[in-house]
């Protein structure tokens, strides 16, 4: 019988996700807020149906003092009126680079971006957006 049980990544890898871990602080000097971070961790967890990231990334945010009502919408911020343009620029982005599609015009997004952030905060996003990608395959790995 071939062996099913889920990789033990924090005993076979250790250093790899300390070092993984490690970028974070680094990504956050570049002045990403907070608000940004969280909807957009949650927004990619979401769609990488990681439950584990969905439920630390929602409970951050309130800690941070995200709204519940915000957080029920998420899934359907492009819906709702509860986020603001940058929001919805920022969740945009995390849904293209979420969800790879080779017909997605990419031009358009970074125009998007570029009315409501600077450079550096473009940078910090795309670097938050694939390491929330990164973390969710690595726990979905384990389902």
């Amino acid at each position: 019988m071939t062996e099913t049980r889920s990789v033990r990544y924090d005993q076979v890898i250790p250093d790899v996700l300390e070092a993984l871990g490690n970028v974070h602080p680094v990504i956050d000097r570049h002045g990403l807020d907070r608000t940004i971070h969280h909807l957009v961790q949650l927004r990619a967890s979401q769609i990488n149906r990681c439950a584990f990231c969905v439920k630390m990334h929602t409970r951050e945010a309130r800690q941070d003092g995200e709204t519940n009502e915000r957080l029920d919408r998420i899934v359907v911020w492009d819906q709702a009126k509860d986020f603001s343009e940058r929001e919805k620029a920022a969740l945009a982005w995390t849904e293209a680079l979420t969800q790879l599609d080779h017909r997605r015009e990419l031009g358009a997004l970074r125009a998007r971006l570029r009315a409501h952030f600077s450079e550096a905060e473009i940078g910090a996003l795309t670097a938050t957006v694939a390491m929330i990608n990164l973390w969710n395959r690595i726990q979905v790995s384990g389902h």
